[in-house]
């Protein structure tokens, strides 16, 4: 499937590069990072909003914008003018349950070349999560495909150029979650792969709030990012 937005949604050239930047042997300091990245967002949203205005591009998105990329208009601005606005919020707390169910989708996208939420025979990322021991009144999914660092990572949901609703932003910024689990890893066809699981007032019941599955957004040129929020 190739996609129409290119700046925000490209791998990057050189893919065994970017897959050993989080290979099995490395992962867990990368998933720490970009954990670590999405709490300084939450509790410093003016201050990220800083660091985006010094850097309107950053490396990754220069070097797609040389290939012929594109980036939706305003996306950034609009962005930067959210967080501004954004009240601090508090740390997700690192879950181990949470990170089980991502790391599990990782190996199986990782190895089949698939995109999405669903699992094998169409199972819902819910119904992965309850696998996991996961029970919340709330929960969502971030699913990153293609940038090679965490600011990439982060920088990208938070922008969420080409999703109208702006649902993985949401998910980040969302008050009342409060946990996360985060699992990267390479994708046989995009190269990296990140799956960020978020679960609020976890309880011991099977009943569930879930947000609306935000839209995927697309690239072509042979060059692919793709981030999903969560039903």
């Amino acid at each position: 499937m190739r996609l129409d937005r290119k700046l925000i949604g490209s791998l990057v050239a050189g893919g065994a590069i970017l897959a050993a930047a989080v290979a099995p042997a490395q992962a867990g300091d990368f998933d720490e990072q970009i954990l670590a990245e999405l709490n300084f967002a939450r509790a410093h949203p003016q201050e990220y909003a800083t660091r985006m205005l010094n850097q309107p591009v950053s490396e990754w998105e220069q070097s797609l914008s040389t290939s012929g990329a594109s980036a939706e208009a305003g996306a950034y601005a609009e962005a930067v003018e959210f967080l501004m606005r954004q009240s601090p919020l508090p740390p997700l707390r690192p879950d181990d349950q949470l990170a089980a169910a991502a790391l599990e989708h990782v190996t199986e996208q990782g190895l089949s070349g698939e995109t999405g939420h669903s699992g094998p025979g169409g199972e819902r990322f819910d119904d992965r999560l309850r696998r996991h021991g996961v029970r919340a009144e709330v929960a969502a999914e971030n699913i990153a495909y293609g940038p090679p660092t965490a600011s990439d990572v982060v920088r990208e949901l938070i922008i969420d150029s080409g999703v109208p609703s702006r649902g993985h932003r949401r998910n980040i910024f969302h008050p009342a979650l409060a946990a996360a689990g985060v699992n990267c890893g390479p994708h046989k066809e995009y190269t990296t792969m990140c799956v960020i699981d978020f679960a609020g007032g976890l309880v011991a019941s099977d009943s569930w709030r879930q947000a609306e599955l935000a839209p995927t957004t697309r690239m072509s040129s042979g060059r692919f990012f793709r981030m999903l929020m969560a039903r």
